[in-house]
């Protein structure tokens, strides 16, 4: 049974608007905001009467905009991606960004960090709270000169990452993009930012820190690492490799799964 939105009929009552009002207040941000949209009376009804669990990108900057609250304030946790006017297509269309084809070979660039790796990252997860998660991949790292480009077997997860790096010395620095899983607690929503590794002398491990945005417009951080798991880029590897990378074992601790 649909729960009726009473953290958005609260906010409108304390600000003595109609409901016709608000939808008035709403087109008027989305026109200063360079981002039209077409709320009307009808519209409030439905996110009032719980009908719309998260209502499209444009109209929640527009909502926070006439309403002065965050969107949390309202009844609404929309995904990261749409609140912040993300592009999701364009956050992903990155050379190289398609999944890795497992069903082929990949020819070994120059580059001796080629390879399969295994990365590894924690965050913490304020809407659940306070939480520290880890997420864990397999990944194809390509090294050219002295780009490296990541990319997540598509079978190690349900979501994907992608990493577009410099390696100077022992110095790695680049970007980092990933897509959650569409039916987890992120609802598929787009996450990017910065990331600095420091790679070790046998070239078979870096680690550092991740710097990204969060739901409140705050900076979060994190560590980061990856782990050489074989430098051969073949299609048996591939095949090999392109499943989940962990279970959890009983004091949750990463655990390779069995083989």
């Amino acid at each position: 049974m649909t729960e009726p939105n009473t953290a958005l009929r609260a906010v409108r009552v304390a600000l003595h608007l109609s409901q016709d009002e608000l939808a008035r207040r709403v087109r008027a941000a989305g026109e200063k905001a360079n981002e039209p949209n077409g709320c009307s009376k009808r519209l409030v009804q439905r996110w009032e009467a719980g009908l719309v669990a998260t209502p499209r990108g444009v109209y929640i900057r527009a909502l926070e905009a006439a309403t002065g609250q965050p969107i949390q304030n309202l009844g609404f946790q929309g995904p990261a991606d749409e609140r912040y006017g993300l592009n999701r297509d364009e956050a992903l269309a990155m050379p190289g960004a398609e999944d890795i084809p497992v069903a082929e070979g990949l020819e070994r660039p120059s580059g001796p960090l080629t390879g399969i790796w295994r990365s590894r990252y924690e965050y913490v997860s304020s809407g659940r709270g306070g939480q520290t998660f880890t997420n864990s991949h397999y990944v194809v790292l390509l090294h050219q000169g002295a780009r490296l480009q990541v990319r997540s077997l598509p079978g190690t997860a349900a979501g994907r990452v992608l990493m577009d790096m410099t390696v100077n010395g022992q110095v790695v620095t680049g970007t980092w993009t990933e897509q959650t899983d569409a039916g987890g607690y992120y609802q598929g929503s787009v996450y990017h930012g910065a990331i600095q590794m420091l790679l070790e002398p046998t070239g078979h491990r870096m680690s550092g820190t991740w710097v990204g945005f969060g739901r409140d417009f705050d900076l979060n951080t994190g560590p980061w690492s990856m782990e050489l798991v074989t430098a051969d880029t073949s299609k048996a590897a591939l095949a090999e490799w392109n499943r989940p990378v962990m279970a959890k074992t009983p004091d949750g601790d990463d655990a390779e799964p069995a083989t």
